[in-house]
């Protein structure tokens, strides 16, 4: 059975940082695609960042270059999305993915996907 849980969400103010983490089981291995992607309740989830975890290959959202970095803990078995100067805009619930196949330049995680139960993020002006 994959499990995949999401933690450190939280409410800031606008222009701090963040930091979420993907955990999953059973552990991570070379072959594992993972991503983070936001939904706002109302409308459609979207990709905020992706990782293969084979080669290290990542991609980030336009809308948070710069701001976001997505990473593979030394044990390969934790994501972290670093989130730096957070705008009232990246508010949303942030749900971790996980698959074996990825297209990190497309942000795309292909079936089958696992997610985790998403960790709520507030910024607030």
């Amino acid at each position: 059975q994959i499990e995949v849980e999401e933690s450190g969400g939280g409410s800031v103010q606008a222009g701090e940082s963040l930091t979420l983490s993907c955990a999953g089981s059973p552990a991570v291995s070379d072959r594992k695609c993972m991503g983070w992607f936001r939904e706002i309740p109302g409308n459609d989830r979207e990709a905020v960042a992706v990782i293969y975890v084979g080669d290290g290959s990542t991609n980030v959202a336009d809308s948070v270059m710069g701001r976001f970095t997505i990473s593979v803990d030394s044990a390969k078995n934790t994501v972290l999305l670093q989130m730096n100067n957070l705008k009232p805009e990246d508010s949303a619930i942030y749900y971790c993915g996980r698959s074996y196949s990825c297209d990190p330049s497309r942000l795309q995680l292909y079936p089958t996907t696992y997610w985790g139960q998403g960790t709520q993020v507030t910024v607030s002006s």
